[in-house]
C-alpha cells in the first residue's frame, strides 16, 4: 500500500502553512518518535520551541505524531545539601529521537549548598547535561544536542600551557553517545575539528537579526549611501562580511591594539581601537559580534563611530551577556551615541535588559523548531543554514515600502 508523506521545504519560515506538497511514496518519514528535553537552564526557550513543533506536526501528513501532545520530556537534576547531584527523567525515552536543549550561560539558575544560594556556572550546567545523558542510558534511538551557547567556546585554542576546554567537552559528549551538536554563532567553528566523525552544525541567526532590526527601526535605509556594516575586530570579520554582502553595502573594521605584557580579567587589555574603512559620515552603522560581555569594546567603538560622524550606531550580537550590567549602555543611548542593541533569546537575558526600550530581541525558537523537524524527518537543512534568499526577499520588501 502506498503511503502519503508530506514533504516540506522550510523555505518560508513565517508562513502559517510551511509544508509545500504531498506526494506518493516519498522516503521522508520520521526517524523515530520525537522527544524534546529542555534542561532547567533552557526551560523558557524549550516551551517556545515545543509550541512551534506542535503546530508544525499538526500539519505534517503521515507523521507518527500529530502534535496534539507536548514533545517535552520532563527531567530534573536534584541536588543534595552538600552540592552533589543526580540526573532524573520522569518518563520513558526508549526509542525516541531525542533533542536536548541547554543554556550553559544561564546564571539565573541556582541551587542550595550548605544552606547558601549558589548561582550555577557553565561547569554546573555542563555537568547536569551529562547527568541527563546518563539518565537516558542509551535507550533513545538517537540523541542530538542543541547547545546555542557552546560550552567553553571562548577557550577554543591553546596558547602556551592552557587547557582546551571546548574541544575536550565535544569529545566527551561524543563518547557519551551524542550523534550531533547544533550551536549558534560559535566563537570559532573550527573547534569541530576535534570531533570530525560527529555531526556539528554552526547556525547563524542572520535572518532573524535583520528581521528584528527592520521591525524596530522601520525608517532605516539599507543602501550604500545611508548604511554601512562595521566589524568590531578581526575575529568578527566573516559574520560582518556576510551582512555587508547580502545587504549590498560597504564594510569597515576595527582592529584591537592590546598590551600583551599583562593579563586583566583573563585577557590582554585593549590599548586602542583602530579603524579601517571608507567614510561613515551621515550613515547608519551596524556593528555585529558574537557576544557582548562587559561591553567595553562595543561602547568604545560606538563612541568612536559617533566622533567620525556616524548617524545612528546599532550594536548586534547573538549572546547579550552584559556581565557588568546595562548602566553604561543606558547612558550611551541617552547621550545619543547608541541607537539600540539587537540580540537573540538563545541565552538568559537580565530582566532590566529585556525591559530596556533600546533592546531589540530576535526570537529564534521557530528556527530551532524547523531544524528539529528537518532532522527528525532526515531532510536537508541546507536552506536553513544559508537563508540568503529569504534575506534578499526581506530587504526587497522593506525597500519597497
Amino acid at each position: 500500500m502506498m503511503t502519503k508523506i508530506c514533504i516540506y521545504t522550510l523555505e518560508s519560515e513565517d508562513s502559517s502553512m510551511p509544508f509545500s506538497s504531498t506526494v506518493d511514496n516519498v522516503k521522508h518519514p520520521q526517524v523515530a518518535s520525537l522527544g524534546l528535553m529542555a534542561m532547567e537552564s533552557a526551560s523558557e526557550l524549550g516551551k517556545k520551541v515545543d509550541d512551534h513543533l506542535r503546530r508544525l506536526y499538526q500539519n505534517i501528513e503521515g507523521s507518527i505524531q500529530d502534535g496534539d501532545e507536548s514533545f517535552l520530556i520532563s527531567c530534573s537534576c536534584p541536588r543534595f545539601q552538600s552540592g552533589d547531584a543526580k540526573g532524573f527523567i520522569n518518563q520513558s525515552v526508549r526509542g525516541l529521537d531525542m533533542y536536548l536543549l541547554t543554556d550553559v550561560g544561564n546564571y539565573n539558575c541556582t541551587y542550595k549548598m550548605f544552606g547558601q544560594e549558589v548561582p550555577m556556572s557553565p561547569d554546573d550546567h555542563f555537568a547536569d547535561l551529562k547527568r541527563a545523558i546518563q539518565a537516558i542510558g542509551g535507550k533513545a534511538h538517537r540523541i542530538t544536542l542543541i547547545m546555542p551557547n557552546l560550552y567553553g567556546a571562548r577557550q577554543h585554542r591553546r596558547s602556551h600551557r592552557e587547557s582546551l576546554d571546548c574541544a575536550f567537552a565535544l569529545q566527551e559528549l561524543q563518547n557519551m553517545g551524542i550523534s550531533s551538536v547544533m550551536t549558534f554563532d560559535a566563537h570559532d567553528p573550527r573547534v569541530q575539528n576535534a570531533v570530525p566523525l560527529m555531526g556539528f552544525d554552526n547556525v547563524m541567526p542572520h535572518y532573524q537579526m535583520l528581521k528584528a532590526l527592520l521591525k524596530h527601526v522601520p525608517d532605516i535605509k539599507l543602501n550604500k549611501e545611508s548604511f554601512m556594516v562595521v566589524s568590531p575586530d578581526e575575529g568578527a570579520i566573516s559574520r560582518n562580511v556576510y551582512y555587508a554582502s547580502v545587504i549590498g553595502v560597504d564594510m569597515g573594521m576595527y582592529y584591537k591594539r592590546r598590551d600583551y605584557s599583562k593579563i586583566v580579567n583573563g585577557r590582554n587589555p585593549i590599548v586602542a581601537h583602530e579603524f579601517l574603512g571608507t567614510d561613515i559620515k551621515g550613515k547608519d552603522v551596524l556593528v555585529v559580534d558574537d557576544m557582548i560581555a562587559s561591553g567595553d569594546s562595543m561602547l568604545d567603538i560606538a563612541y568612536d563611530l559617533k566622533k567620525r560622524g556616524a548617524n545612528r550606531v546599532f550594536a548586534a550580537c547573538t549572546y547579550a551577556l552584559f556581565t557588568e550590567g546595562i548602566d553604561r549602555f543606558n547612558k550611551a543611548v541617552a547621550d545619543g551615541v547608541l541607537g539600540g542593541v539587537l540580540s537573540t533569546n538563545l541565552t538568559y537575558r537580565r530582566p532590566e535588559l529585556q525591559a530596556a526600550p533600546w533592546f531589540f530581541e530576535a526570537d529564534v525558537s521557530k528556527y530551532i523548531a524547523y531544524f528539529i523537524a528537518s532532522m527528525n524527518h532526515n531532510i536537508s537543512v541546507s536552506s536553513l543554514l544559508d537563508p540568503h534568499t529569504k534575506i534578499k526577499n526581506l530587504i526587497a520588501e522593506h525597500n519597497s515600502k
